[in-house]
Formats: structure tokens, C-alpha cells, sequence
């Protein structure tokens, strides 16, 4: 991906001025946080995300960050010393310079370890402050080709959102079944997201016919590897949110 090959060449050039050979210039690894941003979401509730970088290592890293899906590319690049934390409040806008965007973020630390990543997310409207709901960070590989969102709900107390991410470089097709009993179907329907997209919405806008619930699950299937799938559950009295991270699915999708 474009932002990978920038921070290479940037890390190359630093390399090359240390005089490395080109074998030991570059080796980064990559970590994803699901979903940051800034936007304004029901109840007129303004959400945010804070990021913390924290490097428990005993030397300097260089980390970049990176949120793909903005639509526009975004590139920060800084040097951590030993011990030292960075900490973002409102990432997209201190980070980034943006008022309103949801994107994954992607962090690359320069080396075989990643920099101790923490992400929340939280809301606030006028002078209420919400509890901040922290974000799940994947340090490694997620794909699986049938994952499970579990344990939803949306009706008069609960609201959930939706998370579907393709950071790949061609377009990726996602098939969602709404399940309450395992390999049930009650709905089915499928989403095509263009490469570096973020798709996050109320779930009933992916199952309108299904008006309301609770301890629903979502079945999503694609072949893609470079996505990332999530769900945020809301208590729509105190705002409060709960992250829901998928877990690996043992059955295939299939409309009927």
C-alpha cells in the first residue's frame, strides 16, 4: 500500500545515511486500529477517539500513522524515545488536521516490534461527558474467511453500528447474515467496498426488514484478506458503548 511504501523510502533514506546495506534497511511491522474518528452520531452525540503510543523498548522507534480510508492520504511520521508515551486527544484532528472523518488507523513501528498501542473511543454533548468505550487493537493478522460479530442489540434501550474496513488495493465483497440461532438466517445481505474504505453504519440500515431485538448476531464472509470487520452495542439512555470484536465463524454464508 502507498503509505507502506512511503515510510520505506523514508526509512530507506535514514538507513542509507547510516550507512546500512539495503538487507537491513527496512523491516516494519504493522499494527490496526479498527476504527478512529470525529463525527457526529445519534442524540446528537459528537464521538471521538484518543490514541496513546507508548515505546516500552529500550531505543528510539520511528512509528507512523496513517488513517486510509479519510479520503485523502494522511501521513504522520515521529520519533518515540526510550519510554516515552505520545498521547492524541481527538487523533483525526490533532494528528491529522481533520474535523470529521472515521478510518482505521494504521501504525507502523520501524522494527520487529510494534510501540504498546491504546484507543478509545468516547462521546460528549455540550457539557456531558459519556464513559470512553476503549477500541480492540489488532497486533496481528485478523482475517479469517467467516467471521461473527456476537451478542447484538438494537431496540429502544441499545443501538449498534456496524464496522467493515477494506484496506486492500481492489475492491472487496462482504456477505452479512443476521442470525439469532447459529446457521438461521434472518436476513442476508452483501456490501462491495471500494480498496482503502470504511464502511460503518446502523445495522438496521443493512437489515431493514428486521425492526428490532436484542442477542442477535452477524455472520460476515468475504475472500479479501486485507479486511477488518467490527460492531459497536450503545446504551441509548447513558451512552455508554461496548467495542465488539469479531470472533472466527464455522459456517459459510449463504443467501437462501
Amino acid at each position: 500500500m502507498r503509505f507502506l511504501v512511503t515510510l520505506s523510502l523514508l526509512l530507506a533514506v535514514s538507513a542509507a545515511a547510516s550507512g546500512q546495506t539495503p538487507e537491513e534497511q527496512i523491516e516494519i511491522t504493522t499494527v490496526i486500529v479498527p476504527v478512529v474518528g470525529s463525527v457526529l452520531g445519534a442524540s446528537g452525540v459528537h464521538w471521538k477517539s484518543d490514541v496513546e503510543l507508548r515505546n516500552d523498548m529500550n531505543a528510539e522507534v520511528t512509528v507512523s500513522m496513517t488513517i486510509p480510508a479519510a479520503g485523502a492520504e494522511r501521513l504522520m511520521i515521529v520519533s518515540i524515545p526510550p519510554g516515552e508515551t505520545l498521547r492524541y486527544n481527538d487523533v483525526v484532528g490533532q494528528a491529522f488536521g481533520i474535523d470529521a472523518t472515521l478510518s482505521p488507523l494504521v501504525v507502523q513501528t520501524e522494527g520487529r516490534r510494534s510501540v504498546t498501542i491504546l484507543a478509545t473511543a468516547y462521546g460528549s454533548r455540550g457539557t456531558e461527558h459519556f464513559p470512553p468505550q476503549p477500541i480492540t487493537i489488532n497486533y496481528g493478522p485478523t482475517y479469517f474467511p467467516t467471521r461473527v460479530l456476537q451478542n447484538l442489540s438494537f431496540n429502544e434501550d441499545f443501538r449498534t453500528n456496524l464496522g467493515l474496513a477494506n484496506l486492500g488495493e481492489t475492491p472487496a465483497e462482504f456477505i452479512l447474515a443476521l442470525q439469532r440461532v447459529p446457521g438461521r438466517n434472518l436476513a442476508v445481505n452483501r456490501v462491495r467496498l471500494p480498496p482503502n474504505a470504511l464502511w460503518h453504519m446502523a445495522i438496521q440500515l443493512m437489515f431493514p426488514l428486521i425492526s428490532d431485538g436484542e442477542h442477535f448476531s452477524v455472520v460476515v464472509e468475504t475472500p479479501a484478506h486485507d479486511t477488518h470487520v467490527y460492531a459497536s452495542v450503545v446504551d441509548n439512555h447513558t451512552q455508554a458503548a461496548r467495542f465488539v470484536q469479531p470472533t472466527v465463524g464455522t459456517s459459510v454464508v449463504s443467501p437462501r
